[in-house]
């Protein structure tokens, strides 16, 4: 079955393992979604990842999930941009999750990062996700 959004896909597939309370979840690999989950990682959602290989050519991520006290470290985490509708901001408009408390990961010409780091980087883009 083809994936139209991979992104979403993987987000969705976070956000279900962790309402189960699984400790590790899988999704097919690529390089913006291992360019997302560095983010996620960077910024203490995640405990790691890592690529695994199924077959000659095929590489799945293996998601290694983060709680802290029994509760899901990530509490909300929704996909703004998608193929049918894509979400560009610049510099002066990038969403503040929370307060602050949360992130969006954009997606800029200096690479995928925290939407803090592109205010110092001083680059908009387009705004993958949000997360809290």
């Amino acid at each position: 079955m083809a994936i139209n959004d991979p992104i979403a896909d993987m987000l969705t597939t976070i956000r279900n393992g962790q309402l189960v309370r699984l400790a590790t979840v899988r999704c097919p690999s690529s390089n913006m979604r291992k360019g997302v989950l560095d983010v996620l990682k960077k910024e203490g959602f995640l405990k790691d990842y890592s690529e695994e290989e199924v077959k000659k050519g095929i590489k799945n991520l293996s998601i290694q999930l983060k709680y802290h006290e029994g509760e899901a470290v990530i509490k909300n985490i929704k996909k703004i941009s998608t193929p049918g509708r894509r979400i560009y901001a610049a510099i002066d408009d990038l969403p503040k999750v929370h307060n602050g408390l949360g992130i969006s990961i954009i997606s800029t010409s200096k690479g995928i990062m925290a939407d803090h780091e592109a205010r110092a980087a001083n680059v908009g883009g387009e705004i993958i996700c949000n997360v809290f």
